[in-house]
């Protein structure tokens, strides 16, 4: 994946241009990386704070060609869970925005390209890391989970090259970014355009605001990429009223879209001759396992479609048996070279080596139909996603427990619901949520109950709790 020298595959390509104007060629690119791999010189461990920039480009293209191993994070996250990071992992390098050194004087400036600046922490110790390991990735946003998923090379190349298969990305493709880098579809969509020698148009605007499309339609965007609240605000924009000639692709992922909006966009993409693709994955993945193609959209809506080429689904039941019966549910079970190495919950967890063996059980109950389409009913155990990230409610639980003693918390996509038995903590942890793990405040509800129900073990009996 992005081997030494194989930007110059593309030389004179644009690999990205931003809002500001500024732009970056893919021989240009090369040249970076090659300057950074004089001062890293070495494998080892870098913390890369991501934004929608051209310097947080130079710097995931430099770690990933040069076999340093980046844990990509939200430049956002907040300090408390970057200190905690740090102790944990003990990175060689930071890379991050120039604005936000001075959150990190105490480590050495060693190099500035464009809006970053390269650090050298003062670790005096580094984990060994696992030869095949390319990348790390969160479990859960902006919550600062030390729990990380590990890709390795092969898992980054297989699932890039299966997309641009079913996707048909070249060279003349113009995405323009909506979803951050670190998150795993954000990322995705960067490596296949990457991998095809195409032009990214890198903004930070919302598509809230004009900006975002005056200069999608300025500088010719052929895609828009997505979580479900993504589409749901397009279709309270009217988006089907806009003039958008340059746009040939959709994609949506990062959960399930509500059929109305299917819908919307299904019609959208018929009368404008444009392809709307809903996509199914995990970051366990790289991070996709399937796609609905276009052209069954309607007969199938409510699908998570087919494999990707090169994958296979299929559906275990409660005693590990394989599922051959059409509309029987089970679990869902994925096998592919792109499911990832495993987890890492600490540092020494870096040298462990492939423990998925290309096995996924994603969670997911599901069923398929005579033409071997999918169908998600449920969860089997507690994550749920919020807007596109992947929220595990036991670790937020016992991050909120930390903050305003005791509480449970019970959700579904895009709703968590928070009991907690003092008042007069509510506004405190609201405060916590809003400011700290910049949660929209329609994501979740605190409710104030007399005690939380528990069983003669102390074990929070959850479903005592009500989701409404």
């Amino acid at each position: 994946m992005f081997k030494n020298n194989y930007f110059l595959n593309f030389n004179n390509n644009l690999v990205a241009l931003n809002d500001s104007g500024e732009k970056l060629s893919y021989g240009e690119l090369n040249g970076l990386i090659s300057k950074l791999k004089i001062i890293i010189n070495e494998r080892c461990l870098v913390f890369c704070f991501c934004s929608n920039t051209l310097g947080s480009l130079v710097g995931y293209t430099s770690f990933i060609s040069n076999r340093i191993v980046p844990l990509l994070l939200d430049s956002s996250l907040d300090l408390k869970f970057i200190n905690n990071l740090f102790n944990i992992y003990k990175p060689s390098f930071v890379w991050l925005p120039s604005k936000d050194v001075h959150k990190f004087s105490h480590f050495q400036n060693i190099l500035e390209i464009n809006d970053y600046v390269l650090l050298k922490t003062n670790f005096q110790y580094s984990y060994p890391l696992f030869d095949q390991l390319a990348l790390l990735l969160t479990t859960s946003g902006s919550t600062g989970s030390p729990k990380l998923v590990r890709l390795s090379y092969e898992n980054l190349e297989s699932n890039t090259v299966s997309i641009i298969k079913y996707l048909g990305i070249d060279d003349n493709e113009r995405p323009i970014t909506i979803l951050p880098m670190n998150y795993s579809y954000g990322l995705s969509i960067i490596n296949i355009h990457l991998y095809k020698g195409a032009t990214i148009l890198f903004t930070e605007k919302s598509i809230l605001e004009k900006e975002f499309w005056n200069f999608l339609k300025a500088e010719r965007a052929t895609s828009i990429s997505g979580v479900p609240y993504t589409f749901e605000i397009l279709q309270k924009l009217k988006f089907s009223n806009m003039k958008l000639p340059s746009l040939r692709t959709l994609t949506q992922a990062g959960g399930k879209l509500n059929l109305d909006t299917i819908k919307y966009f299904s019609q959208y993409s018929k009368n404008e001759n444009k392809s709307f693709y809903l996509m199914y994955g995990q970051t366990e993945a790289s991070p996709r396992i399937s796609y609905l193609p276009p052209l069954s959209l309607e007969k199938k809506i409510g699908s998570i479609g087919i494999p990707i080429p090169g994958g296979e689904l299929y559906l275990i039941s409660e005693t590990n048996t394989k599922i051959d019966k059409v509309g029987e549910s089970g679990e869902l079970v994925y096998k592919g070279k792109n499911v990832t190495l495993g987890y890492s919950n600490n540092g020494d967890d870096l040298a462990l080596g492939d423990i998925n063996n290309g096995i996924l059980y994603t969670g997911d109950i599901a069923y398929f139909d005579n033409d071997n389409y999918f169908y998600i009913t449920g969860r089997k155990n507690r994550d749920i996603k919020v807007f596109g990230n992947r929220i595990n409610l036991d670790h937020i639980e016992e991050l909120f427990k930390s903050i305003i003693g005791e509480c449970a918390c019970i959700g579904k996509d895009n709703k968590i619901l928070i009991f907690i038995i003092d008042q007069k903590k509510e506004l405190e942890l609201q405060d916590f949520i809003l400011n700290k793990l910049f949660f929209n405040k329609n994501t979740f509800c605190i409710k104030i109950l007399s005690e939380i129900p528990k069983n003669t073990f102390g074990k929070i009996i959850y479903s005592n709790l009500e989701l409404n």
